[in-house]
């Protein structure tokens, strides 16, 4: 009796670790930035769950966090998003577990032009929050409490000027610097936000700056108006470049997804995407076509295959050496989507939270369930077996998934 109660406890004891492991602050990265910690919207997550019930998974929670596009950024149970409430962006520290508000820092943004609303994604880094507003309001604040620690205006002290839509780029921290696009590439000391340097100005775009290593090197590559640009983090000095227009918009929004030396870059406005080679310091496109043109949401690349929204309306699976088309799929209009455990996570611009497999031999549904109404044109966020998912209108909730 006493052997079968010794087995007994230590099977419990090995459930409970395993447990404990899958879901631990250890085991799973933080997802302390726009797109995750490697900035390619993939994580590293297994065990959580696409059998559904019927009606979807269960809600946690749901807050209003006001009008906006901004993701989620989560750090042990923190996390951080903004919106825009009665003209003003509001910048917010949630329990990630429970929604309820630790802190909130405002600040006036009036903007009311098309697609109102926050469009960065907060940075956190060690004791610090790092924010991009709309108007060029560059901000650094207390992780514990909100406070302001320092804040500098890309419009007003570097002479940056506002693209048709204003600001969306979310902050790159690199080492020391904090590195933000605002069509002007400016680094500063992330602690005292001081200068270090800044290029100039070429024009500015939507998407957020990408650092990578190429032959033992850590380089920058920032998307712009003008086009891609890689730059030498340590001076600002630009390498290379590959110009890359847009009919009639100059709108360049995509996060730049790097493999090797190679660099995928992709617009909408009918202009397509490219994968351009970077050797010997010279930028060449390797192949161009109009089979993926992303509007405003990122492509994710797994296994040689990117998957990504085209300005169809149209999910689609294409092959990153050749360009070529595997398959598309129809109704979820221009959704976002993120990767974790070889699965695709879609978030439809209807609401519609939509599981499938990362495979380019066919489009293959998991699971399915309407979790928000509005327009819902942002990331959703996987983190310790929930899902964060927000529409435009304010709405973010959590969704329980865990194994």
């Amino acid at each position: 009796m006493f052997r079968k109660l010794l087995i007994f406890a230590f099977m419990s004891m090995l459930l409970c670790s395993w447990s404990n492991f899958a879901f631990s602050a250890d085991a799973i990265a933080d997802w302390y930035q726009w797109r995750g910690p490697n900035r390619d919207g993939i994580s590293s997550e297994k065990g959580w769950l696409t059998d559904w019930a019927e009606g979807g998974p269960k809600q946690l929670w749901k807050v209003s966090i006001g009008i906006g596009y901004s993701a989620v950024s989560i750090v042990g149970d923190d996390l951080y998003t903004m919106g825009n409430v009665d003209g003003g962006d509001c910048v917010y520290c949630l329990n990630s577990d429970t929604g309820a508000e630790k802190w909130k820092y405002s600040y006036p943004s009036d903007y009311k032009g098309d697609y109102a609303g926050t469009t960065s994604t907060p940075t956190v880094d060690g004791e610090y929050v790092y924010t991009l507003s709309r108007d060029g309001g560059i901000l650094c604040l207390a992780r514990t409490d909100g406070k302001m620690i320092w804040t500098k205006n890309a419009i007003n002290d570097f002479g940056a000027t506002y693209p048709d839509w204003r600001f969306a780029s979310s902050p790159l921290i690199l080492d020391n610097k904090l590195i933000v696009d605002v069509g002007i590439t400016i680094a500063f000391d992330k602690i005292n936000g001081d200068l270090i340097w800044k290029t100039k100005n070429y024009g500015g775009g939507y998407s957020s700056p990408y650092a990578f290593m190429l032959d033992g090197k850590q380089l920058l590559a920032v998307f712009n108006k003008w086009g891609l640009v890689i730059l030498d983090p340590e001076n600002g000095q630009e390498i290379c470049g590959q110009e890359w227009n847009t009919k009639n918009t100059d709108v360049n929004v995509v996060t730049p997804i790097v493999s090797g030396n190679e660099i995928f870059i992709s617009s909408d406005y009918d202009k397509g995407s490219a994968v351009i080679e970077i050797i010997e310091n010279k930028a060449r496109i390797i192949w161009e076509n109009k089979n993926m043109r992303n509007h405003f949401n990122n492509c994710v690349l797994w296994n040689g295959f990117l998957y990504g929204f085209d300005e169809s309306s149209e999910l689609r699976c294409m092959d990153f050496q050749t360009g070529d088309i595997k398959w598309s799929q129809r109704g979820m209009g221009k959704g976002s989507l993120m990767l974790a455990d070889e699965k695709l996570i879609i978030m439809g611009e209807n609401g519609q939270l939509v599981i499938a497999e990362a495979s380019p031999d066919s489009f293959k549904e998991i699971a399915r369930a309407k979790v928000l109404d509005g327009l819902c044109w942002t990331m959703p966020v996987l983190y310790k077996g929930k899902i964060y998912c927000r529409n435009h209108e304010g709405s973010l909730i959590c969704l329980d998934l865990r194994g």
